[in-house]
């Protein structure tokens, strides 16, 4: 797996994580929360650009179903603001990309 891939699902599940304990509670993943973080692996592992991956909000081929890419907006509007503060140097490499 190259470095690209590998830092966007870690990002991604960093994401999901803090979303989850914030709005669910708990220490670990709700089965909601759980399946859309497979979700968004399979989607970001199976991306058609590899490792010229965009953001996915600037991409020109939208993987995700309709339904899933408003959750994952969801998630990204509510954890994106909060990373800088738990995931400073996760935040800034996503920004930087």
């Amino acid at each position: 797996m190259n470095m690209s891939i590998a830092r966007e699902k870690r990002t991604i599940e960093k994401i999901i994580k803090l979303y989850c304990r914030s709005v669910h509670g708990g220490n670990e993943l709700c089965y909601d929360c759980a399946e859309l973080r497979e979700y968004a692996m399979k989607r970001i592992e199976g991306c058609v650009f590899k490792e010229d991956k965009p953001a996915c909000k600037e991409c020109p081929v939208h993987c995700y179903s309709p339904i899933r890419r408003e959750e994952i907006r969801k998630v990204m509007r509510f954890s994106g603001p909060r990373m800088i503060f738990r995931h400073p140097v996760i935040a800034i490499m996503h920004a930087i990309k």
